[in-house]
């Protein structure tokens, strides 16, 4: 019998194997038909012995080491009795026998057009056959790890089930795709592992799963298998509603987003070092106060796996993995779940732009560059210290794609913000000279990336409808939001940051000197139409040296708060969807920092809790009124009033609704100097009714009183035909409503008499 084996070992693949190095161990392991009879062959080097049953434990055979040693040990058998679900008994000591069906004798779960389109980099649910996913094949519970390396020489699954021996489970490499696989039996959700990679040069690497769906708390790094199946989802109601969205009616809906960081939103004051909430603790806490303050969306910074917290997740480890700091990935689905079972949309930051160069991650993955570009003035941000993907390998472009579409779908978000789009756009986005690469043809454009952006943006709107995808873009390329059908890149909406920046240098001033920098008051109205904009105060204007937002603000304490209510009042005013981060609400006065919580004791002192009740009625008052959102993107919703009172540092506008009633008149006066009988032009007759002051008592301001309704007088103010006349509060925003029916009738009348 032992002579049969001899014949049917390959002995070349036998040395590589004990070596190490064999990409193919199903060639030589498991279950093989032998002339009239089969053939058992195991390698567990340390193993005393190795028996094998069948199913129900019956028919023991024992198998022969083949060398003394080796750990290789074999069996020809005269009958082909066995079937594929026999058992392994492996003995390492007298009471120490480990019992497992054999991993060698499964087929592969990744077909040939699976291949053939990850190849392609058309293939958009790559992640239920990369990573690691519990399944049950041929009546056999296991992991199925699935993982692309084209540069390794042979790759094994290590992990707390095989004491980490990169010898016991060798993966087999499927046709000339670089994917590796092993179906390993016995391996259960919460199970540690990584890839054990030898390379080319015969360097062994360590390396987490870029498909994992989840991972160990940092510091620890190892990839830890996970069940995303049969989440008992609640929310079905809602996502019929998304996918009936389109471009045009979620640009016609309100937006006020609430930017979080979870781990810093809130921490728990019991004693541990982290203090963190989990997913399902702090959904309850964050619903219920988004939906006092009255925001509709919550965007949410850092959820993808990240080695280290001052990154602030962006710099990704884990694409596939929502962060173990505050759970699991079955409890971030909860954390959806019951937003969405609130009315609150969840919009996540998304970074396809760059990756850190951590040993565990992505780079280097196969001992050579994969994920990233080669040329390390494409595939390096010297400035940042990370890695640039290689956009224009295919199987990277469907690693980010097919990543998108598996927050989308399985996670049910609702939208992303891409993070750094400018740096992957431009090819010398910061770097110097001699640090980067131009394209073919001599400019810094980069091609590969705007085609990603196409087939993503086309892609997503066809396999995720009714989400949105967020351009943080702050250059001036053109078409951004517009259709790829266009030529624009297909986002839905763009950061504005060019209004940001412009604002906060405006609202940084005392206000002696606005008056000769007023364009930067108005200057955005010169392209608010060019974009669909997010009008952006984010956790970057908050951190660094940048101060706070209270802090930005000129004067002693009451001008401060003065500023900022007025400063918010414009933004809420002005064009474009809004997004306001978090402690900015209550004006927090130190800098944010992702080390500890928002000082929430500050809403004890009457500033603070004045300012949270001002954006309160801010956002109620923009849901409420379709005015201040329907027309964002069209000229027909706003109009100057005024504009050009720079002396005054002064401006009125209107923001316009779909029908006519509930439109809306901007005030702000951006000094500390009140006027008795400031007038303004107004668009035509009427009553115009003050629905919000900033300078309110209730919200920390001096009550200057006006009548609740001013009716409009025909006296030319501005190139107005009618304008009305008000008592100005100091460095504040009014508000006042008034209908166009009302307007039209009296206009009959006037005309009529």
């Amino acid at each position: 019998m032992q002579e049969k084996l001899d014949q049917w070992i390959n002995w070349v693949e036998y040395d590589e194997l004990l070596a190490g190095h064999h990409n193919a161990p199903h060639n030589l392991l498991g279950l093989h038909t032998f002339g009239k009879g089969q053939v058992f062959t195991v390698y567990r080097p340390e193993a005393q012995k190795v028996f094998v049953t069948d199913a129900k434990g019956n028919n023991r055979i024992e198998l022969e080491e083949v060398e003394p040693g080796s750990g290789f040990f074999g069996l020809y058998v005269e009958s082909k009795k066995y079937t594929a679900d026999y058992k392994l008994h492996i003995q390492y000591g007298e009471n120490d026998i480990v019992v497992t069906a054999d991993p060698y004798i499964f087929s592969p779960q990744i077909s040939s057009d699976d291949l053939y389109l990850f190849a392609e980099g058309n293939h958009y649910q790559i992640y239920d056959k990369l990573g690691a996913h519990p399944m049950t094949i041929n009546g056999i519970k296991g992991t199925y790890f699935a993982v692309w390396a084209p540069h390794a020489r042979a790759v094994s699954v290590v992990g707390s089930f095989n004491l980490w021996d990169g010898r016991l489970h060798p993966m087999r490499t499927l046709e000339v795709s670089g994917v590796y696989e092993l179906f390993i039996p016995g391996v259960e959700p919460g199970a540690i592992y990584k890839y054990q990679i030898l390379t080319r040069t015969g360097e062994i690497l360590m390396k987490a799963d870029p498909y994992a769906n989840c991972a160990e708390l940092r510091p620890d790094n190892a990839s830890v298998v996970a069940d995303l199946r049969d989440f008992d989802w609640t929310d079905k109601k809602w996502m019929a509603g998304r996918e009936k969205e389109t471009r045009n009616s979620l640009r016609k809906k309100p937006m006020a987003i609430y930017e979080v960081h979870l781990g810093s939103w809130k921490k728990k004051d019991d004693g541990t070092e982290d203090g963190f909430y989990t997913y399902r603790e702090l959904a309850p806490m964050i619903a219920e106060y988004v939906l006092d303050m009255g925001y509709t969306h919550i965007e949410l910074m850092g959820i993808a796996e990240h080695p280290f917290d001052g990154s602030w997740g962006y710099q990704v480890t884990g694409y596939y993995a929502p962060t173990r700091r505050y759970g699991d990935p079955r409890d971030f689905m909860y954390f959806v779940d019951y937003m969405h079972n609130k009315g609150i949309s969840v919009i996540l930051d998304w970074v396809p732009a760059h990756f850190p160069k951590d040993a565990h991650g992505l780079g280097r993955f196969d001992g050579q560059p994969l994920y990233e570009h080669p040329d390390s003035r494409r595939g390096e941000h010297p400035h940042w210290g990370t890695y640039i993907f290689n956009y224009n390998k295919r199987e990277v472009e469907n690693f980010l794609l097919a990543n998108g579409l598996f927050w989308l779908n399985k996670f049910h978000i609702d939208g992303l913000r891409v993070d750094a789009v400018a740096s992957m756009l431009y090819l010398d986005y910061g770097k110097d000279d001699g640090e980067w690469l131009p394209n073919e043809d001599g400019g810094k454009e980069n091609y590969d990336a705007i085609k990603l952006f196409h087939h993503m943006n086309e892609e997503f709107e066809c396999r995720a409808p009714g989400t949105m995808i967020i351009a943080e873009e702050s250059t001036a390329w053109a078409g951004v939001t517009s259709p790829v059908s266009l030529k624009g890149l297909g986002f839905l909406f763009k950061w504005n940051m060019g209004w940001m920046n412009d604002f906060l240098g405006y609202m940084k001033m005392d206000p002696y000197f606005r008056s000769g920098n007023h364009n930067l008051l108005t200057f955005s109205m010169q392209y608010a139409y060019s974009e669909n904009f997010i009008q952006v105060l984010s956790h970057d204007e908050v951190v660094h040296g940048k101060c706070s937002m209270i802090n930005k603000m000129p004067g002693e304490i009451e001008d401060k708060f003065a500023n900022l209510r007025t400063a918010y009042g414009f933004m809420y005013g002005h064009p474009g969807k809004k997004l306001l981060f978090m402690g900015q609400e209550f004006a927090q006065y130190r800098e944010w920092s992702e080390a500890r919580s928002l000082d929430w004791e500050l809403l004890n002192e009457d500033y603070n809790r004045q300012m949270q009740a001002f954006v309160r009625e801010l956002n109620h008052l923009y849901t409420k009124y379709d005015a201040l959102y329907t027309n964002d993107y069209d000229t027909m919703g706003f109009e100057w009033m005024s504009c050009d009172n720079a002396q005054m540092s002064t401006v009125s506008f209107v923001r316009r609704g779909s029908g006519t009633k509930d439109q809306f008149l901007f005030i702000c006066n951006f000094t500390p100097v009140p006027n008795k009988e400031y007038r303004t032009g107004v668009p035509c007759p009427g009553t115009y009714t003050e629905v919000l002051s900033s300078d309110e008592e209730r919200f920390g301001g001096t009550g200057v009183k006006n009548k609740k309704n001013i009716k409009a007088d025909k006296i030319e103010c501005e190139k107005k035909e009618y304008s009305i006349e008000m008592h100005l509060p100091p460095l504040s925003v009014t508000i006042y409503r008034f209908d166009y029916k009302e307007e039209l009738e009296t206009e009959k009348k006037i005309t009529t008499k």
